[in-house]
């Protein structure tokens, strides 16, 4: 990274495609591939209209802690601290952003299921 201002987010669902990234960052994001362990792919049922608008889709994918799991493969994005808490505003209240080693050694934010229940 070149910037003290800039994190590392790593995404495995909506916040790669390009309509949500116009919409949440007002850019196009450049990234990598990466993978983050410890946790499964599970899927949620968002009921948030301006969320199904923007990403074109109610079922979006979530991740579960899950310490025995495959790696689960997504896109690793360097984004400012302010476009970070445009993400966490894209996000509903379901995930929750930590951070989280990757594979390659580098530790990124990336958003889980929020504990306190399962899944829709």
């Amino acid at each position: 990274m070149n910037d003290a201002n800039e994190v590392l987010l790593f995404s495995y669902g909506t916040l790669r495609q390009p309509e949500v990234q116009l919409a949440t960052f007002g850019r196009l994001l450049a990234g990598r591939d990466a993978a983050v362990v410890g946790y499964r792919l599970d899927w949620l049922t968002i009921t948030d209209p301006a969320v199904i608008a923007t990403s074109g889709c109610d079922r979006h994918p979530l991740l579960v802690a899950d310490p025995t799991a495959d790696p689960v493969s997504g896109t690793v994005f360097e984004i400012t601290s302010d476009e970070l808490l445009a993400a966490d505003e894209y996000e509903v209240d379901d995930y929750e952003r930590v951070l989280v080693p990757l594979d390659s050694g580098d530790e990124a934010w990336v958003y889980v299921f929020a504990a306190g229940g399962l899944p829709a």
